[in-house]
């Protein structure tokens, strides 16, 4: 069985290019829809590139943190990536 921050990072990894989710939603995909702040922490810990982190934003519309650069490279990737586009 895997454990929420497993569950957590399999969600994320699967979060389009251009695309977000909000903390609120990915913690209730992973099955425990009160959990929004761990699921901050468990992305407050991803250090794999290959987890795109800076896909999960808050549900105010605020982008929150970013542990490879904070907000301001945040805003940097989800850009590059045409999520302000839209």
């Amino acid at each position: 069985m895997k454990t929420f921050a497993e569950k957590v990072r399999a969600i994320v990894k699967k979060i389009p290019k251009g695309e977000t989710m909000t903390y609120k939603q990915v913690a209730a995909k992973a099955g425990n829809p009160k959990a929004a702040r761990a699921v901050g922490a468990v992305m407050r810990t991803n250090f794999d590139p290959k987890i795109p982190c800076h896909r999960v934003v808050m549900s105010s519309g605020n982008l929150g943190s970013y542990n490879r650069g904070g907000p301001r490279r945040k805003r940097a990737i989800l850009t590059a990536e045409g999520f302000f586009d839209r």
